[in-house]
């Protein structure tokens, strides 16, 4: 799920600029040791050539949910994690080799089924890794890297900048920036104006969204926690004196990567369903369960997909980019035309279904603010869990993921979440069991979004949930309007 953008290792792929599979394998090559290359074509040949299309029986609902297995998930996963590990990586960040070798087994084994027109939209981006140090009189601090940030060391005595009331002169000291009514970048371009060396926002600010400011110039940049940002202003207002040290190591550079799209050979072209999960992690870890469970739950649905047939097309997303703020599928909807969008009937979007400390969520969309149709998925999930006997709750997004681009185009949509870094409340603790106050997701953008980080029962229980609208709207889309007024 969106953050910020965060990448792994300074090189330039451009492997994914060719559509043509054959043309990508000899660059794969020079990215991956042979042993592996052998070990993603043995998966990709995993993928069963299933018979003519007229032979296929019309999917439903029952049928699709059978194939939906805990075991199958969970080698799409495993599959996963060790594309993380290539290179002496720990992560499929956007443009790495392991991102790229993500893209690779996904489109292979799903042109090996024969029932996808596949292809990759490549796209360059602004890449920006980095790592950060911080300290303060000698203590060591937990520090998130920003993206964009320029890398240098930096030295000197704190000097506290309050929202609106930037010194005017800060050479030589490290600026305290808590959140406030303008953008972090802004409040570090300000900092950089005055002359501070350093600076150092509340833990999780995540990225300056771009290489320059007009503002001023960007200056070395971590962040910290707010517990530990709001100990160190109560230090410098009780007249302490704190002299901190940071170190910020960067790589901000041009690179190439891939969306994968694949639409279903068959069923109505004109009426399409379509649903999405990204492939690329932040920096900090493989991303098993941000978004590895919805991207290998879809991969798994389409694979299985493959066996059946659809009334109405359907159209798998594999996005890019979602850790830079869904700049993959914003590229995607962008350049569609006029003609292209109006063919899509629906946008079904999975980031995080399978959290450890999981809630049912379902993403609302009853109100005028949102397309027409959008409520009829809402309530279609929704009905799924009531009628296997479990509790779901609507949820908000707040723009936060590769769903956003098609609603701003007012395709109806819809998706699922099983919580990330908030707290479970009392009253969801009664509904979905666990520990009141403890997060969702403890590891959500860490290192230990591992294989162990996820709760298989939550994810076969949304997967299931995925089939049934999948299903339900590849056979007929009844309640989602097909008449839109979308503009170039």
């Amino acid at each position: 799920m969106f953050l910020s953008g965060f990448c792994y290792k300074k090189a330039t792929y451009l492997a994914f600029l060719s559509h043509s599979l054959i043309s990508l394998v000899p660059s794969i090559a020079t990215m991956l040791n042979r042993s592996f290359i052998l070990y993603l074509i043995s998966f990709a040949y995993l993928a069963t050539t299933v018979s003519v299309e007229g032979q296929r029986p019309l999917v439903t609902s029952e049928a699709y949910q059978k194939t939906v297995s805990g075991d199958s998930l969970f080698q799409q996963l495993e599959t996963l994690a060790k594309f993380a590990i290539i290179d002496g990586g720990h992560s499929t960040i956007a443009g790495s080799v392991n991102q790229n070798a993500t893209i690779y087994y996904i489109k292979s084994i799903l042109d090996k089924t024969g029932y996808y027109d596949t292809y990759l939209q490549s796209m360059p981006f602004k890449f920006s890794d980095g790592t950060a140090a911080f300290s303060v009189n000698g203590t060591q601090y937990e520090t998130f890297w920003l993206t964009y940030t320029p890398g240098e060391d930096a030295e000197g005595h704190w000097s506290t900048i309050i929202l609106g009331d930037f010194p005017a002169e800060m050479s030589g000291s490290i600026a305290l920036l808590p959140f406030g009514n303008c953008s972090f970048s802004d409040q570090v371009a300000l900092a950089g104006a005055a002359g501070a060396a350093g600076a150092d926002g509340e833990m999780g600010t995540g990225s300056l969204f771009n290489v320059t400011n007009p503002l001023g110039p960007y200056i070395p940049t971590t962040s910290i926690t707010g517990v530990d940002g709001r100990a160190l202003v109560a230090a410098l207002q009780s007249g302490q004196n704190l002299v901190a040290s940071l170190n910020v190591q960067e790589i901000n550079e041009v690179r190439w990567t891939s969306n994968i799209i694949a639409t279903t050979k068959s069923g109505d072209q004109d009426n399409i369903v379509t649903a999405g999960a990204q492939t690329d992690s932040v920096a900090a870890g493989p991303g098993i369960n941000d978004d590895g469970s919805g991207s290998m739950g879809l991969l798994e649905l389409a694979l299985q997909l493959s066996n059946l047939s659809v009334n109405n097309s359907v159209r798998f997303y594999f996005w890019t980019l979602e850790e830079y703020g869904h700049l993959g599928s914003s590229h995607y909807v962008n350049t569609l035309s006029n003609e292209e969008r109006e063919k899509i009937a629906l946008y079904l979007n999975f980031d995080m279904i399978a959290s450890p400390k999981f809630g049912y969520f379902v993403y609302d969309r009853i109100g005028s603010g949102f397309p027409a149709g959008s409520d009829h998925i809402q309530r279609n999930f929704e009905g799924y869990f009531t009628n296997i006997g479990l509790k779901s709750a609507p949820v908000g997004n707040n723009g936060r993921g590769d769903f956003a681009p098609f609603l701003d185009v007012g395709i109806p949509n819809g998706g699922l979440f099983t919580g990330a870094e908030q707290n479970k409340t009392a009253e969801q603790a009664v509904w979905w069991g666990g520990q009141v106050n403890v997060p969702y997701d403890a590891c959500y953008h860490h290192a230990c979004d591992a294989l162990d980080n996820l709760n298989v029962t939550a994810w076969v229980n949304n997967t299931k949930a995925i089939a049934h609208v999948l299903a339900t709207y590849a056979t007929s889309l009844e309640g989602i309007p097909r008449l839109r007024n979308n503009t170039e």
